[in-house]
């Protein structure tokens, strides 16, 4: 609920794997922002994301005292999600549960798993609730989504959801409807691309782009031929263990084609034209794909992430997806701090109801 002033105010916490990000909101509007930068060196001599946490907490502390934070005037603190055990998307509380499992890391070390710890302790302070927005393990996937040709290996859902969804709502707003009430496929490109369909509210069909799925990206190799991967470790041509562990996710796709993660500084003649046009037939395939699953056309195509800066890139995809929807929108960038104030303003406005996570898995 709102202070005595009236005015909603929501701190927002994002942690990266060597920054935290820190903005204050009165509704929707960005009061303040900063970025606060960790020395890697330092950070890589913790052992655990966990053991970083009083470093990154006090780090936090000094910012808010820069800022003069009234803590008994928040109305409510949030934080990025981290690994946990899969769930639907949407706006979960922050309990101790929830933070002792990802201090725990049950189900993997990421930097995000900070973010409710943080934004717990804060709360704290200022006796207000704490909650988390949509976070990678969100997992909305049909049943038959689930179904690999392994059965011991089913497909799994992990992706941009946090900032898919919040482009998905702006979206809808902008059509004047219901993100309920739309079919909708967004593709959020970054370091890895991750093409969802969002379907009457939820993401049943996407694909994990940290395991190696979809389209090549920045900085993941996208989807391989198995078999000759498979032959080349054979051979002793690769290392097999290094390709999974690092150009899969974080040395592959631009990085390993040319050389840089930027696409800014990828050429659009010779060999860099030709990776541009590879990347662009990549996502319009993928976007295709999740076009085929829903029965086409669906209501709104949203492009987004970093990679959507690129006009040209954006104008390259447009030619080969647009026939998916009935309209497209482009926004380059991501809003992944207003997307967690957003979620907890729609809950503290009434229009959304509060997950509990314990229950949702249990």
């Amino acid at each position: 609920m709102a202070p005595a002033d009236g005015l909603i105010r929501i701190l927002a916490i994002n942690p990266g794997s060597t920054s935290t990000k820190v903005g204050c909101f009165e509704g929707e509007e960005e009061m303040w922002f900063e970025e606060i930068d960790h020395d890697a060196q330092e950070l890589a001599a913790f052992p655990t994301m966990a053991a970083q946490l009083p470093l990154r907490q006090a780090a936090l502390e000094r910012v808010l005292a820069r800022h003069r934070l009234d803590y008994g005037k928040l109305s409510a603190v949030v934080g990025r999600g981290g690994l946990l055990h899969p769930l639907p998307g949407g706006t979960y509380r922050i309990d101790g549960g929830v933070v002792g499992e990802l201090l725990e890391a049950r189900y993997g070390q990421h930097a995000s798993n900070l973010g409710a710890p943080l934004a717990d302790a804060v709360a704290q302070r200022s006796h207000c609730p704490a909650f988390f927005v949509d976070p990678v393990v969100t997992d909305e996937l049909t049943d038959v989504a689930r179904v690999s040709g392994l059965p011991e290996k089913p497909r799994r859902s992990l992706f941009h959801a946090l900032n898919q969804r919040a482009m998905a709502l702006r979206a809808a707003g902008l059509m004047g409807e219901r993100y309920q009430d739309l079919r909708l496929v967004v593709a959020h490109m970054g370091g890895g691309i991750t093409v969802g369909l969002h379907d009457h509210g939820r993401v049943v069909e996407v694909n994990n782009a940290l395991d190696g799925d979809g389209p090549f990206a920045a900085e993941r190799s996208g989807a391989v031929p198995l078999g000759a991967l498979w032959t080349a470790a054979g051979r002793g041509r690769i290392d097999l263990g290094e390709v999974l562990r690092r150009r899969i996710s974080g040395h592959g796709g631009l990085v390993d084609l040319m050389g840089t993660n930027d696409l800014r500084r990828i050429p659009y003649k010779g060999r860099g034209g030709l990776v541009r046009r590879a990347l662009a037939l990549g996502i319009a395939r993928e976007i295709g794909r999740r076009a085929a699953v829903s029965g086409w056309p669906v209501d709104a195509l949203v492009l987004t992430g970093g990679l959507a800066h690129d006009k040209s890139l954006m104008r390259a995809v447009l030619r080969r997806a647009s026939w998916v929807a009935r309209q497209q929108f482009v926004f380059p960038g991501e809003a992944e701090m207003l997307a967690l104030a957003q979620g907890a303003l729609r809950v503290l406005q009434g229009r959304e109801r509060a997950l509990d996570y314990s229950r949702t898995h249990a």
